[in-house]
C-alpha cells in the first residue's frame, strides 16, 4: 500500500518561508545599499528633497489604494476564487481613482511647497497607484500561499532593474528624475511579473460572495494606517515646508538609512508571521512561542545593525555616502534609536492583525497619533534635529502604550514581549557605547580603522554579555536553534487539521 503523504506542518512551512524570505532580503538589502551609496555620490541633497516632498504627501494614497485588503486576504482562514476576484477589482478601482485625484492635486502640492518642479513629478508618480492597485492581490496570493521564493525573485529583479536604469539616468545628468524613474519602474516591473508568476487571473467581479468580513477588516485597518502614515511623514512635510528641499534631502537620507535595516527585516518578518500567527489563533501556547521568538529574532538583527551604526555613524556615513553628507550624521543617530522602538512595537502590530483586532487598533491610533503629530510639529521650533528628536520621543512612548492597549484584548504574552525589547535595548545600547568610546582617540582621517576597531569592540561587548547575562544567552541560543523551534513536528498519527495549510480556493 502506498503511504499517503501528509501535508507539511505549519511549523515547517513557516520555517522554510522564513529562510527563503530572509535570504531574499539579504540580496535586497545589498541592492538597496548599493543604490544608496552610488546615487548619493551622483545626486545632490536637493534632488532627494524634491522627490521626498511629493512622496510625503501622496504616499498616504498607497494606504488608501490597498485599503487593508491585502492583509485581509492574507489573514482570512479561507478565501474563495470569487472573493479573490472581487478584491482584485476593488484594489484596481481605488488605484485608478487615486491616480486621477493625485494628478488633479499636482498644482496645489507645488504651490504648498512653492516649487514648480513638483507639478510634473507628482503627475508621473501618480501612476504608481494604478500599478500597485493592479498588483496588490497577486502579491497577497503568493504571500497567502507561502510562495515566498517566487515573491522574493520578483521583488529582487524589479529592484535591480530599476536601480540600473536610475543609475544610468543619474550618470546622464537627469538629477531627481533618476529617483522618480526608479520609483515608478520598480512598481511597473512587479506589476508585469506578479500575474505571470502567480498563475491565476481574477476574471470578472462576482455577486453573492461574502465580502463584508474582508471589507470590515480592511476598513478598520486602513483608518489606523492613514493615521500612522500621517504621524510618520509629517516630519518630512514640516521640514520641506519650513526649511526647503536641501534640509529635507539630508533628513530624508538619514531616515532612509534608518529604514534600510528596519524595513528589510520588518517586512519579511510580517510576511511570514501574519499568515502563521493567523492560523495559530486557537493555540495560545504555540502562538505565544512563535510571536516571542519572532520578536527576539527581529530585535536582535535590527539592533545589531542600528546599534553599531549609531556608534560609528560619522565614519559609516563618510565612507558610504561621502563627506558632503556630514549634516546627516546627527539626524541619523537620533532616528536610528527611534528605529529600535519601531521594531520593538512591531510585535504589537502582529497581534492586532493576526487576531483580527482592527477596530481596537483603529481606536489606539485615533488616541495616540494626533499626539505624535503635535510633538513632531513642535520639534520644528528647534530645526531638523528638533523634529528628529521629537520623532524619537513619540516612538519610544508608543511602544509600551501599544502593549498596554492590548492587555485586555489579547492573550498574547505582552509582558514577555516588553521584557524582550527592554533586554535587547540595554544589551545593544551598552555595546554601542563601548564601540563609540573605543574610537574616540583614533585619528579622524582613518575612517576604515575607526570602523574596524569600533566593530570589533561592539562584537566583543556582545560576546561578554552572552557569557555574563543568561537571559541574553538564551535569546542567542534560541536564534541559533531557530530551525528546530520552527520546524518542530508531531508524529503523523497525531497530526492536527489546524496544523496544515488548506485553501479551498
Amino acid at each position: 500500500m502506498t503511504a499517503v503523504q501528509r501535508p507539511p506542518s505549519l511549523g515547517r512551512t513557516a520555517s522554510r518561508g522564513a529562510v527563503v524570505t530572509f535570504g531574499g532580503q539579504v540580496i535586497r538589502i545589498t541592492i538597496q545599499l548599493l543604490g544608496i551609496v552610488l546615487l548619493a555620490r551622483m545626486l545632490s541633497p536637493t534632488d532627494y528633497g524634491v522627490t521626498a516632498m511629493v512622496l510625503a504627501i501622496i504616499g498616504v494614497g498607497e494606504i488608501l489604494r490597498d485599503f487593508g485588503l491585502s492583509s485581509a486576504a492574507i489573514q482570512a482562514k479561507t478565501l474563495t476564487a470569487g472573493q479573490r476576484a472581487n478584491l482584485f477589482w476593488i484594489n484596481v478601482g481605488i488605484g485608478a481613482a487615486l491616480t486621477v485625484v493625485v494628478i488633479a492635486l499636482a498644482h496645489p502640492i507645488a504651490d504648498f511647497y512653492g516649487d514648480d518642479r513638483l507639478v510634473l513629478v507628482t503627475i508621473v508618480l501618480s501612476s504608481t497607484f494604478f500599478l500597485n492597485g493592479f498588483a496588490t492581490q497577486f502579491r497577497a496570493d503568493l504571500n497567502r500561499s507561502f510562495r515566498f521564493g517566487a515573491l522574493a525573485t520578483i521583488e529582487i529583479a524589479a529592484q535591480a532593474l530599476s536601480l540600473v536604469i536610475a543609475l544610468s539616468l543619474a550618470a546622464l545628468g537627469w538629477g531627481y528624475w533618476a529617483i522618480v524613474a526608479q520609483q515608478v519602474l520598480q512598481v511597473f516591473f512587479q506589476a508585469v511579473a506578479l500575474p505571470i508568476m502567480g498563475g491565476w487571473w481574477p476574471g470578472l467581479p462576482r455577486r453573492g460572495e461574502q465580502m463584508k468580513p474582508l471589507l470590515a477588516f480592511g476598513g478598520g485597518l486602513v483608518g489606523a494606517q492613514v493615521l500612522n502614515y500621517a504621524s510618520r511623514n509629517v516630519d518630512s512635510i514640516v521640514i520641506g515646508r519650513a526649511f526647503g528641499a536641501q534640509s529635507l534631502g539630508y533628513y530624508n537620507r538619514a531616515f532612509q538609512l534608518m529604514l534600510l535595516p528596519l524595513n528589510q527585516i520588518n517586512a519579511p518578518s510580517t510576511r511570514v508571521a501574519l499568515p502563521t500567527l493567523s492560523r495559530l489563533q486557537d493555540q495560545p501556547k504555540r502562538y505565544g512561542e512563535f510571536i516571542s521568538f519572532g520578536q527576539t529574532v527581529l530585535l536582535n538583527i535590527v539592533s545589531l545593525v542600528l546599534g553599531f551604526s549609531v556608534a560609528q555613524a560619522t565614519d559609516v556615513i563618510a565612507v558610504a555616502l561621502g563627506p558632503q553628507w556630514a549634516p546627516t550624521v546627527p539626524l541619523f543617530q537620533i532616528l536610528a534609536i527611534a528605529g529600535f522602538f519601531q521594531a520593538a512595537a512591531f510585535a504589537s502590530y502582529w497581534v492586532f492583525l493576526s487576531q483580527g483586532l482592527t477596530t481596537p487598533y483603529l481606536w489606539y491610533t485615533i488616541w495616540t497619533r494626533p499626539f505624535v503629530i503635535g510633538l513632531i510639529i513642535l520639534g520644528a521650533l528647534w530645526g531638523t534635529e528638533g523634529v528628529a528628536a521629537m520623532y524619537l520621543a513619540s516612538t519610544a512612548l508608543l511602544w509600551p502604550i501599544g502593549l498596554l492597549w492590548l492587555r485586555r484584548r489579547s492573550t498574547a504574552p505582552l509582558l514577555r514581549l516588553f521584557l524582550n525589547g527592554l533586554r535587547t535595548l540595554i544589551v545593544y545600547g551598552l555595546a554601542a557605547a563601548a564601540s563609540y568610546a573605543s574610537t574616540l582617540l583614533l585619528p579622524e582621517a582613518s575612517p576604515f580603522l575607526r570602523i574596524g576597531v569600533g566593530l570589533l569592540t561592539f562584537l566583543a561587548a556582545l560576546a561578554v554579555t552572552v557569557l555574563a547575562f543568561p537571559p541574553f544567552r538564551r535569546d542567542i541560543a534560541s536564534i541559533i536553534a531557530a530551525r528546530r523551534l520552527l520546524a518542530r513536528s508531531r508524529p503523523a498519527a497525531a497530526a492536527d487539521a489546524t496544523d496544515t495549510l488548506e485553501d479551498p480556493a
